[in-house]
């Protein structure tokens, strides 16, 4: 039987909304000189990678970026590695992944970050699916859906475009 998948978020539209976050981030910021991006691998990473391309084009703040390697369907059973490996202490560090559904992973995360010692923690999302399990919300999202437990969204990443579907 062939799954089905409908196209929620077209690399048009992605586009814009990652637009949008960096602005959020501009104006939020402005008056730093540094900001750590963390994309929770792998997709999270990705996603980090195009917002990190977008805010330097709008602003001069430095942008440190780093991948969170978290194990999404355990979080609890493998340790967090950061890649390449950084130190959090004193830093503002925005977290970013690409779906947010029960929150496990992203609280988990932050979890993490704020034992290392970040001033600051603020958290993206390019679809939050509402699905929350754990009290944690993130800050900037580009896209917010309401689906039933049973479907699925995933997130592509090609070289020049970003494409969401609901299966």
């Amino acid at each position: 039987m062939q799954e089905t998948k409908t196209l929620i978020l077209d690399s048009s539209k992605a586009s814009q909304k990652i637009n949008r976050i960096a602005y959020q981030i501009v104006e939020n910021y402005h008056n730093e000189e540094k900001l750590t991006f963390v994309g929770i691998s792998n997709k999270g990473f990705l996603l980090a990678k195009r917002l990190q391309h977008k805010f330097s084009l709008i602003c001069e703040i430095e942008v440190e970026l780093t991948a969170l390697k978290v194990n999404k369907k355990n979080p609890l059973n493998d340790a967090i590695s950061i890649l390449p490996e950084i130190d959090f202490n004193n830093k503002t560090i925005i977290l970013i992944d690409d779906v947010l559904n029960s929150g496990r992973t992203l609280m988990h995360a932050a979890s993490f970050i704020t034992s290392q010692g970040a001033k600051q923690l603020n958290t993206i999302v390019l679809i939050d699916r509402r699905h929350r399990k754990f009290p944690i919300r993130a800050d900037w999202v580009g896209l917010t859906l309401s689906t039933t437990l049973q479907e699925h969204i995933s997130v592509e990443f090609t070289e020049n475009k970003i494409e969401a579907y609901l299966h």
